[in-house]
């Protein structure tokens, strides 16, 4: 069977795939594999094999087919073929729970030397990725491959890829969930400090920045608490990534900024930046004048009771009382039944 042949053969069987024949498309595609010489053509009809047989469920038969794919992209010496047999081997494992060697072979994509096809695969290899790292339940190394995924996809409108990367991080949630009613019922501390991290990424991969900004604060509490010197670092890269995302920093996110790095510094005995993120917090909270009216400390610096008035001032609850004033001290304006913070 000559270069043309090959691909009219090729082309029918993808009709009749297409209109829901897939056995006489099978029929097809295996004639073709059995009589042509053209190499090229062998392996386009070895990947409709694979895909066919990953659509039917048929895992063991589309591991078969890409092992003699690979074999075909090797005597190819083509490097965009020998990524898209690669791929195709991946996936395979994937299905069949494999998921070492899933990875294994994601890393051999990822290591092969530049090629056209690797703007286009690479989402679909770190999507691979992702759900082997699932699999193995290593939910830190899911989540950055899925957010590679999703790049890919951003960065080439590759639409169907970004549902199947959303698909992944749906299932994702669910396993995190499950695994934080564990962490809860046996109060493991450190995995409730995980799962905490797992949730703030997701959301923040989602775009839900406010959503994930309490559950880096939850987690930065616990990882402090537990002396997690390496979870503090993943909280702070997580914060800093929310901050890229809303392309600025207001005086808020500065003053969480700060607030954080100190707490890291104080922690490792670092000194000379403990002191220069003091002064940028005491500096943020003169700007933003989150300070008492009545005493003048800084609001936020200590675990304080605060009390806010009807005209919107907040002061400390102990210095209004101390105070004995039914006024506001910095308006003077009469103040009804304070509200608590």
């Amino acid at each position: 069977m000559g270069q043309d042949q090959t691909k009219q053969q090729i082309e029918k069987g993808l009709q009749l795939y297409q209109s829901n024949q897939t056995e006489k498309a099978l029929q097809v595609w295996m004639k073709v594999l059995e009589k042509s010489a053209d190499l090229v053509g062998r392996f386009r009809v070895l990947g409709c094999l694979v895909t066919a047989h990953s659509e039917m469920g048929r895992y063991k038969e589309m591991l078969k087919f890409a092992v003699v794919q690979i074999d075909t992209a090797r005597e190819l010496e083509d490097a965009d073929f020998l990524l898209e047999s690669y791929l195709n081997l991946a996936r395979s494992n994937e299905k069949l729970c494999e998921f070492h060697k899933t990875i294994s072979y994601c890393k051999t994509c990822l290591g092969l030397p530049g090629t056209r096809a690797g703007a286009q695969l690479g989402g679909q290899v770190s999507l691979s990725m992702g759900n082997a790292f699932l699999g193995l339940s290593l939910f830190q190394k899911a989540l950055e491959s899925f957010e590679k995924a999703l790049r890919y996809a951003h960065n080439n409108d590759d639409a169907m890829l970004e549902c199947r990367v959303c698909c992944s991080l749906g299932s994702f949630y669910a396993q995190v969930k499950e695994s934080m009613k564990i962490a809860l019922q046996h109060g493991d501390r450190p995995l409730q400090a995980l799962c905490l991290l797992c949730f703030a990424d997701i959301h923040r991969s989602r775009g839900d920045l406010e959503t994930a900004f309490p559950r880096y604060d939850s987690a930065m509490s616990i990882m402090t608490e537990i002396g997690n010197r390496l979870g503090q670092v993943h909280v702070l890269l997580g914060v800093a990534k929310c901050w890229v995302a809303r392309k600025a920093l207001d005086k808020l996110s500065q003053l969480k900024l700060h607030c954080l790095s100190e707490s890291i510094y104080r922690s490792k005995g670092l000194q000379r930046e403990l002191r220069t993120h003091v002064v940028r917090f005491h500096e943020c909270v003169e700007e933003t004048e989150l300070y008492c009216g009545l005493c003048g400390e800084s609001i936020g610096e200590r675990n304080s009771r605060l009390q806010a008035l009807p005209c919107s001032h907040i002061f400390h609850l102990r210095c209004l009382q101390n105070n004995g004033t039914r006024s506001c001290p910095n308006c003077r304006r009469s103040s009804m039944k304070p509200g608590f913070v």
